[in-house]
């Protein structure tokens, strides 16, 4: 009889405390309490009130179905690459050219010979200004996705997203250097990709900057992978990065400040050479809800370039007078 009270008792007792530990499932909805750990981006976005600095002058409405790049070449020609194909438009935005590629291409650079280098997954393409393949790269590997292409005159860098990696390549496409592992002993973090945003671009003064987009920061290294600097902050004030993966592209103008640009909150920032925030050129009002690939370019006027996706279209923003 004592085991059988003690049997009941036991059960009863597990009851309870699985009721007490389930209670949210059944409480929560009716209580309609606040989340206070709940990530708002919305409050957030509606807490954005910086005045931009910048307007948009006009927009290039792309005729391809997908578009992940743009680029500009020496002559302010603009360049869009996406699923199928690249479209190259004046600096006015008056249509020029089109040529088809089999496959996405992910990222886009031109370098000054109007030699076009598309990152196409796992591989890179080069094509000349007239829609020709002039040669393509052998893939570093089945993971790899190629999400940022740098081009100096005897160099060519690429961010590889998938192997969280960048590579420092000759000309012909030969592998020299790994830049940016995990190395304890030089004090290089490695970089954190949790997704495949992860860019790179050479500054006005010659050097390298990659963002390690897990840390929120941007790394300064030298072309044989000597980590230099970094600059960044993690929070969500205007001007730190939050969220995943961000900031998720940037570019340079002239005087060596950085164009960024963010997902999670869809907006566009610049930063000076030295890190520090400056202004705005564009906030979440400007973009869809949920926008992401807001890719960059600048030209010789320092017009910011942007690259709206879900828009199908480019958008040139211009310093207010």
């Amino acid at each position: 009889m004592k085991q059988k009270i003690f049997v009941i008792a036991a059960l009863i007792l597990l009851l309870c405390l699985i009721l007490f530990m389930t209670r949210d499932l059944f409480f929560s909805h009716s209580e309609n309490k606040p989340n206070p750990y709940e990530y708002d981006l919305k409050a957030l976005k509606s807490a954005d009130t910086t005045q931009s600095l910048y307007t948009e002058d006009r927009q290039i409405h792309t005729r391809l179905a997908e578009i992940h790049g743009v680029a500009t070449d020496a002559a302010d020609n603009i360049y869009i690459a996406g699923n199928g194909g690249v479209e190259i438009y004046s600096r006015d935005g008056v249509f020029l050219k089109k040529f088809s590629i089999k496959g996405t291409a992910r990222c886009i650079t031109v370098d000054v010979k109007d030699n076009i280098y598309l990152g196409m997954e796992d591989h890179v393409e080069i094509w000349n200004g007239s829609g020709k393949l002039i040669t393509q790269w052998t893939s570093p590997g089945e993971e790899s996705i190629i999400t940022s292409i740098a081009v100096t005159d005897t160099w060519v860098f690429l961010a590889d997203a998938g192997r969280k990696v960048v590579y420092r390549c000759d000309l012909s496409g030969k592998m020299i250097d790994r830049i940016g592992e995990k190395d304890p002993e030089n004090k290089i973090p490695g970089f954190i990709v949790p997704s495949p945003y992860f860019d790179l671009g050479i500054a006005p003064d010659g050097s390298l900057w990659v963002v390690n987009p897990g840390r929120h920061e941007f790394e300064k290294y030298t072309f044989d992978g000597r980590l230099v600097s970094t600059w960044g902050e993690a929070n969500m004030t205007m001007e730190g990065f939050c969220g995943c993966c961000n900031p998720s592209h940037f570019a340079f103008l002239h005087d060596g400040s950085f164009v960024t640009s963010e997902k999670g909150i869809e907006r566009i920032k610049i930063y000076t050479s030295g890190g520090k925030f400056n202004s705005i050129v564009a906030l979440s009002a400007s973009f869809e809800e949920g926008t992401k690939g807001l890719d960059l370019a600048v030209d010789s006027r320092d017009r910011v370039i942007v690259l709206d996706p879900v828009k199908l279209m480019v958008r040139i923003f211009v310093k207010k007078k």
